[in-house]
């Protein structure tokens, strides 16, 4: 971590007398262990390491900046068999305390202009850091799309689905995201096109610069090539011009894929859904419940920034893109506000049980039928659509399962930290690290089994829910069965009871019949029963006033 940190320090910063001093003594201590071989007694670095730290010393000590080097070059370098190589730059911007990077979407506005100064190819692959591509006809696939000159002259992106290697027969954690990611993109290349999901997408350089991207002269490893490339990749650069404004990807959010095709749409660009049967790209998922949540956390936090900005798709994105694409937009940018409807069902319908007071028609009633005919009509059509898409039953139960999991934990957390933050209080997010490690991680992810050995703010809303509805459901059970019209009366509310606490199985095992490491923590565990307490017997003095 030394070592990747020391090159971030510039010469400017490093006048604060702290930071020189931090600088020294970082450098010394990497340098030191780098050198030996071990840092305490953990970690332990090979020679392959101590070269590689060793040629860092090197490139840093180079007569221009240290940001960007050239490591391949087509013209010199081949492979074992003598055929040229690709060119192979590395990249790395500056940054200062005083000027904000923009996270991703700052690095990729910096990649964009050094590849326009050193290569100005039409068109730029995205592609996380975790993926890689498996079907090497994608880049063809990409151009067959780009050539065609029936739809090349506003097509900005060509976005694959994204898939990941690795994911267990079930798919405990919905990591596929088939919704997000696969059938909703399909519905809207029938429109302007899919959104931007953030990698494995294909972008035509012209869409990013605006007007045009800037020509390009000489060679990719010629000195002026370098300096124009180091001179793009300053902080500076972007002071007082349109990048990430209206140009190259987009600032304002944390979900700058969603925000960046969004614009691109609004700006009468299109884009197209590429889905070969053999996958493009493929990654890694979350092996863990608490990274998931986080995860979504965040993407939701990101999509709120956009649906409370100028930007808001119910006003701009309907009347720069289409009625459609505006809708379909703000579907997203509200995604996190299912946490009302969520928490509410998971809540309501036990605790109303448990005090008789019914929210639902009687069987007997005829308006029953119509509730009936909405939840069956809603969870089949999300059925048919898995299974069309190549899914399982198990696969689907588990995806609906993490969908009302999301609700009451990362779009309620999400909900509020966005909401507090949008009104001046400070709502800082939460990462908590796991303590097992990550062999047994993996390995109850192979089997299937829910990993939440984490003392998380989640987890305490998960096993309060969980709990709330075991209660009401072993109670409504022997109301209906010493009390005559109990349950035609309540059936409705038993049955989602007994609906949710199916779902939350894994968090009872979790709570009270596992030892692994993967086991809810007895101090979640204890607050979730009192929590769980409090709300029963607030309930009981509701229901008593």
């Amino acid at each position: 971590q030394g070592a990747d940190w020391i090159p971030r320090i510039t010469n400017d910063e490093r006048d604060s007398c702290l930071v020189q001093v931090m600088y020294e003594i970082m450098k010394e201590m990497v340098e030191r262990a780098m050198e030996t071989g071990s840092v305490g007694n953990d970690v332990v670095f090979d020679a392959e390491d101590r070269e590689l730290f060793r040629k860092w010393k090197g490139f840093a000590r180079h007569d221009h900046p240290s940001v960007i080097q050239v490591l391949l070059q087509s013209s010199k370098d081949s492979d074992i068999m003598g055929n040229e190589l690709p060119n192979l730059i590395y990249v790395s911007r500056e940054k200062r305390p005083s000027s904000h990077h923009h996270f991703k979407a700052g690095a990729l506005n910096v990649l964009t202009r050094v590849s326009s100064a050193m290569s100005n190819a039409p068109v730029i692959l995205t592609l996380d850091c975790d993926m890689y591509c498996n079907n090497p006809r994608a880049p063809l696939h990409a151009l067959c799309y780009f050539l065609d000159p029936a739809v090349s002259a506003n097509l900005a992106f060509v976005q694959f689905p994204q898939c990941f290697h690795g994911i267990n027969e079930n798919d405990i954690y919905a990591s596929e995201l088939k919704r997000e990611f696969r059938i909703t993109p399909r519905g809207m290349d029938g429109l302007r096109g899919p959104t931007y999901a953030g990698t494995g997408c294909f972008f035509s350089r012209r869409s990013l610069h605006g007007t045009g991207s800037p020509a390009h002269r000489g060679s990719s490893a010629s000195e002026s090539a370098l300096q124009k490339a180091v001179e793009a990749a300053a902080c500076s650069f972007e002071l007082g011009t349109k990048w990430g404004s209206s140009i190259g990807f987009r600032y304002g959010s944390l979900v700058e894929d969603f925000h960046t095709g969004y614009r691109l749409h609004c700006e009468g660009w299109k884009s197209a859904f590429c889905d070969p049967a053999r996958p493009a790209f493929l990654g890694d998922g979350p092996k863990n419940l608490n990274d998931v949540l986080s995860q979504c956390k965040r993407w939701c936090v990101g999509l709120y920034e956009v649906a409370f900005s100028r930007f808001n798709p119910l006003t701009f994105g309907i009347t720069k893109a289409s009625f459609s694409m505006g809708l379909i937009y703000a579907h997203y940018a509200c995604w996190g506000t299912w946490c009302v409807p969520i928490t509410v069902y998971g809540l309501l319908p036990p605790l109303a049980l448990l005090y008789q007071t019914p929210l639902f028609p009687k069987v007997s009633d005829p308006w029953f039928f119509v509730y009936a005919y909405l939840f069956t009509a809603a969870y089949g059509q999300d059925l048919v659509l898995f299974l069309a898409d190549g899914s399982t039953i198990r696969r689907w139960w588990s995806d609906q399962r993490m969908w009302m999991t999301r609700g009451v934990t990362s779009f309620l957390f999400a909900t509020i930290q966005f909401g507090l933050n949008h009104i001046g209080i400070s709502a800082p997010g939460f990462n908590v690290t796991s303590k097992v490690t990550e062999e047994e991680q993996i390995e109850r992810y192979k089997r299937g089994v829910l990993d939440l050995g984490t003392q998380s703010p989640f987890f305490v809303v998960l096993g309060t829910v969980a709990v709330v509805n075991l209660i009401s459901l072993a109670v409504g059970i022997t109301r209906a069965a010493t009390s005559e019209g109990f349950l035609d009366e309540q059936f409705a509310q038993l049955f989602l009871s007994g609906f949710v606490a199916a779902n939350c199985w894994p968090i009872y095992e979790a709570m009270f019949l596992r030892s692994d490491g993967g086991r809810m923590p007895r101090s979640v565990t204890v607050i979730s029963l009192t929590v769980a307490g409090l709300l029963l017997y607030m309930g009981y003095l509701v229901y008593h006033v």
